[in-house]
């Protein structure tokens, strides 16, 4: 089995130390820092999110967006310190079924997809936020 903190590593899209990775930073703390894409499922071997990680470990472009991953399966947060009731009763997400949450920096939820998405849907999405082009001039 992929680890999926392996699978950041391999995109580039998160860097943490080891003192980081023991206590993650939460959702609430990465606002006005980081972009967050949100994948959550009610197991590891859904198939929705085999696919997600597939599509993260080939996509080439989240290391300049200021990406991070978290990743919220069964009852099982990783890339971020919350847990995993806090987030689904935050963004309102059923612990039964694939959910993939592109949020900005500002907080708000950009994109809600039930099914995986793509590299191009994540990139022009991103690249359209305010904040991605102010920083683009």
């Amino acid at each position: 089995m992929i680890r999926f903190s392996s699978l950041l590593k391999g995109v580039g899209l998160l860097a943490m130390g080891a003192a980081a990775a023991a206590v993650p930073t939460t959702v609430a703390q990465m606002r006005w820092h980081r972009r967050i894409l949100l994948v959550t499922a009610p197991d590891a071997a859904n198939p929705q999110l085999a696919l997600q990680r597939r599509v993260l470990r080939e996509w080439r472009g989240g290391g300049d967006r200021d990406l991070s991953v978290v990743q919220l399966v069964g009852g099982a947060v990783e890339g971020a310190g919350d847990t995993a009731t806090g987030l689904r009763r935050r963004f309102k997400l059923p612990p039964d079924r694939f959910a993939a949450l592109l949020i900005g920096k500002d907080g708000g939820v950009k994109l809600r997809s039930a099914q995986p998405l793509s590299p191009d849907t994540l990139q022009d999405t991103i690249d359209a936020m305010p904040m991605r082009q102010a920083g683009q001039r």
